[in-house]
């Protein structure tokens, strides 16, 4: 993560802890993106509805927060790996609803992991990644969309690190072996797998 975005986080968290009504804006603009791909990467019914459940959440904790815009940051995909849980749970319990149209979404969020990811269709994506089961989906997840090191993804699946670290390894090898085997290996950028 760059270290400007880092400190922008970081400066906006301080003001939010202080009361300024700026800063809940700046939290969400920095947060928001990641926690919403992460939610929609995991087939989320509602994206844009859960993100908003999210920063509810975290709004309500900030007094609580500590270790900075590290801990804000996982404070809020721990909360959203907890709505994701439920939301998964209510459309197993209903049912399919109508799928996200992802082209439909006009926001940018310019970053390495999206250039990356353009490389291969959304479809690519979501059907290699439905191979993985989904902790390791997960894990990968949290990783590259949330940005999260590997102890705020564990903190966030309550998990230990060096389960995170094993389910990152397997997820990694599997998605290689399965690009490998699709040769599409050079479709990706170089260090990622």
């Amino acid at each position: 993560m760059a270290s400007d975005g880092s400190s922008r986080l970081e400066d906006a968290f301080l003001a939010a802890q202080a009361g300024r009504p700026w800063a809940l804006r700046a939290v969400y603009e920095e947060l928001a993106p990641r926690v919403h791909g992460y939610l929609r990467s995991r087939g989320a019914a509602e994206p844009d509805d859960l993100t908003s459940e999210v920063f509810l959440t975290v709004y309500s904790k900030l007094a609580t927060v500590t270790g900075g815009a590290s801990g804000l940051r996982t404070l809020a995909f721990s909360v959203a790996h907890a709505r994701l849980v439920d939301d998964l749970r209510r459309q197993a319990v209903r049912g399919a609803g109508v799928p996200y149209e992802d082209w439909q979404d006009r926001r940018t969020s310019a970053s390495s992991e999206d250039e990356a990811v353009e490389r291969i269709s959304t479809e690519e994506v979501r059907a290699l990644l439905a191979v993985l089961p989904d902790d390791q989906r997960d894990v990968l997840l949290l990783r590259v969309v949330g940005d999260l090191s590997v102890e705020q993804a564990a903190q966030a699946m309550g998990r230990s690190t060096g389960a995170v670290k094993q389910l990152q390894r397997r997820g990694l090898l599997t998605l290689r072996a399965r690009l490998q085997d699709s040769g599409a290996v050079h479709a990706m950028t170089p260090g990622i797998l």
